[in-house]
């Protein structure tokens, strides 16, 4: 348990960095004005399928996707170690743990908070579906905004950043 920690810790790190570079890289992160959010959906020339998404007006990639054909929104985090979800979202899939499930300890921005593991069975982003996905379910409280974490990301063939977007590949 105390490696997993030092490596969630280790990624919000890299997640913060990675964050703070492309914003210095991207000239559109100087204007104040919000912008909204584009996805866009192409083929991939090797047969596979990528999706773009441009970041938001506070330079963060936000997307909708959907757990079990329902519709969710995420805020991609490389950061996560896995894909994360408050309650309030993960009662409307069903997903609702007793409190003697809440015992993972996972540390936020927020701190330190117990959360409770789970699975996604299928979870689809711009047309990439990744089935058998491990998340977790934290309280309302200490996560306002759904996580697409690396339990999802890294399943993908590749996901970068390039020209302003972040690219999901399958």
């Amino acid at each position: 348990m105390r490696n997993i920690m030092i490596i969630a810790v280790v990624m919000i790190g890299l997640g913060t960095f990675m964050a703070q570079m492309a914003d210095k890289m991207s000239s559109a992160s100087a204007t104040s004005a919000p912008r909204t959010t584009v996805a866009i959906a192409a083929t991939a020339s090797a047969g596979g399928r990528s999706f773009a998404i441009s970041r938001d007006g506070r330079g963060h990639f936000q997307t909708e996707g959907r757990i079990d054909g329902q519709r969710v929104a995420f805020m991609i985090d490389t950061g996560a170690s896995v894909v994360a979800l408050n309650e309030t979202s993960a009662a409307r899939f069903g997903l609702r743990p007793s409190r003697g499930e809440y015992n993972a300890t996972v540390s936020t921005a927020n701190g330190t908070i117990k959360a409770a593991r789970t699975r996604i069975a299928m979870l689809e982003v711009g047309g990439l579906i990744v089935r058998d996905v491990d998340a977790m379910v934290l309280p309302d409280e200490a996560l306002s905004e759904n996580l697409l974490g690396l339990s999802f990301l890294s399943r993908l063939k590749r996901f970068e950043y390039s020209n302003g977007q972040l690219v999901l590949e399958e």
